[in-house]
């Protein structure tokens, strides 16, 4: 089999390695040695950039912003409370689920047991109504503001606001009760307020659809009929408002979420361009640390090249909206570690010859990216093994190749698991070929059998049919985040899947 070896880099590069081992718990510290040397390497960048160069034609541009403007957070508001409007909303959707807020206001916050809600008018465009804890004034005065309503902290008393000066031991307020009570007093306590609070949607179950015979999340959708909720959070909201009336809206919130559009899918593509760029150089810090690498060192050296790397392109100050939604999250695992889907132990392992080995995670820029995996082979490695990576590698390609518009989820699995079974791999598969891919990480539809969904152009699925072999110790596990397209699906991530950029000596 082809590989490129470590003695091979290490020629190409004209370095060696300098000095001798550190002991202890420095072996474990990613080598500024190997760092410097892995960053200036031609070998995986050469392969990067060759790939690059072949698919530049066919994905999108990547964008030349770090973030989605104002202007497209308050576009998209009005197209959801048009959309709720249709179902009869009239005086306002109230948001409260952390990444339904992001996407429709572009306030990333971090949520915690605070509740944290906004709302947006039905009679004005460009209202929004804020109702946070203190703590995020300051996030919520700097964004989209026209008013904010705010409490002090979880457990909130009454009239203890020591931001003010007034550290009082009044009663504990009900949070929730409050929003009430508040939209009331803004004029809001009458009509029908649009909520994100219940349903399935966020798992692709829509409303009447949980007892179809096969789901499709573009099929029929029975929207609930209008409520005054008794119980929970919105119950408790409802007591305080008499006049009003409240409309599940959520799975509208998540049809929209699931296709995105030409600035969202450039900025996916940004973080693509990066992660691409993160995976040659933690193969050539990879083939620079040999067998004396950890694999917990390997993706703690990848992260900080990283994030670096991202954070010199992105102007940034430390001021709030800025930067934001970035995250470099990247993991490496060898040996046994790879056989199972989801491992529970650390990964703390040096590698070692004939290991399979992933370099794995998920990077985003602006709340968007996705996946992009690489299952490494170790020589030397075993014809069982070299067998499995060629099924798995092919069966990566196939699902890309049947996530066009128009196929179902459905479809694509069972042209993937097919070629699976056919193959004589029937005993190493233990889970669908992928999920749809968001901001918070899994989002319906699903390439499973059991999905129906129709593809649109514009969802993004993340691509990862693994094999795996806990019997002999090894899996194998590429991911790229696909974006359906026309004629196929585009796999959005360029670093190679080939047997010359997977097969290495060491």
């Amino acid at each position: 089999m082809g590989r490129w070896s470590r003695r091979d880099f290490v020629s190409a590069t004209g370095t060696g390695f300098l000095g001798a081992a550190i002991v202890g718990p420095h072996s474990v510290w990613p080598d500024e040695r190997a760092m410097a040397r892995a960053e200036r390497g031609t070998d995986s960048f050469e392969l990067l950039r060759r790939e690059q160069a072949r698919r530049k034609h066919e994905l999108p541009q990547p964008a030349d912003f770090h973030r989605l403007p104002m202007e497209w957070y308050k576009e998209k508001a009005r197209q959801l409370k048009r959309a709720a409007g249709e179902r009869g909303v009239d005086s306002g959707i109230l948001l409260t689920r952390r990444w339904n807020i992001i996407y429709a206001t572009g306030l990333f916050h971090s949520t915690t047991e605070r509740p944290f809600a906004c709302f947006l008018p039905m009679d004005d465009d460009d209202a929004i109504i804020w109702l946070n804890p203190h703590l995020d004034q300051q996030l919520v005065n700097d964004w989209w503001n026209t008013d904010s309503e705010s409490y002090f902290d979880w457990q909130h008393a009454s009239g203890g606001f020591p931001n003010r000066g007034e550290v009082v031991q009044g009663d504990t307020v009900n949070i929730h009760r409050w929003w009430g009570e508040t939209l009331r007093r803004l004029g809001y306590g009458k009509g029908t307020i649009g909520i994100d609070s219940g349903g399935q949607a966020e798992i692709g179950i829509m409303p009447g659809q949980e007892d179809v015979k096969r789901l499709d999340m573009w099929g029929p959708i029975v929207p609930p009929e209008k409520k005054r909720p008794e119980a929970g959070a919105i119950g408790s909201m409802a007591a305080m408002m008499p006049g009003a009336e409240f409309q599940e809206i959520n799975d509208i919130l998540v049809l929209h979420r699931i296709v995105k559009d030409e600035m969202e899918t450039r900025l996916t593509q940004l973080a693509e361009d990066y992660w691409s760029e993160i995976h040659a150089f933690a193969r050539n810090y990879l083939l620079e640390r040999g067998l004396q690498a950890v694999d917990w060192e390997v993706a703690n050296a990848a992260t900080v090249w990283g994030v670096s790397r991202i954070m010199d392109d992105i102007p940034q100050a430390g001021e709030p909206h800025n930067a934001v939604g970035i995250s470099v999250g990247v993991g490496c695992r060898t040996g046994r570690t790879t056989a199972y889907p989801h491992p529970n132990q650390m990964f703390w392992r040096k590698v070692q010859r004939g290991d399979a080995l992933q370099i794995a995670g998920i990077v985003r820029i602006g709340g968007y990216g996705g996946e992009q995996y690489r299952a490494f082979l170790i020589a030397p490695g075993g014809d069982r093994q070299q067998r499995v990576w060629d099924v798995h590698t092919r069966s990566y390609e196939i699902q890309a190749e049947e996530s066009y518009a128009g196929n179902t989820c459905s479809n694509v699995a069972k042209a993937v698991h097919d070629y699976q079974v056919e193959n004589g791999m029937a005993h190493l598969i233990y889970h669908r070929p992928g999920h749809g891919e968001g901001m918070e990480g899994h989002q319906p539809p699903y390439h499973a059998l059991g999905d129906y969904t129709v593809m649109r152009e514009g969802m993004h699925f993340s691509n990862e049919p693994g094999l795996y072999d806990p019997e002999h110790g090894f899996g194998f596990n590429h991911s790229n985040n696909i974006l359906v397209a026309s004629e196929k699906g585009l796999q959005m991530g360029t670093a190679p899947v080939s047997r010359e950029w997977c097969f290495l000596e060491l």
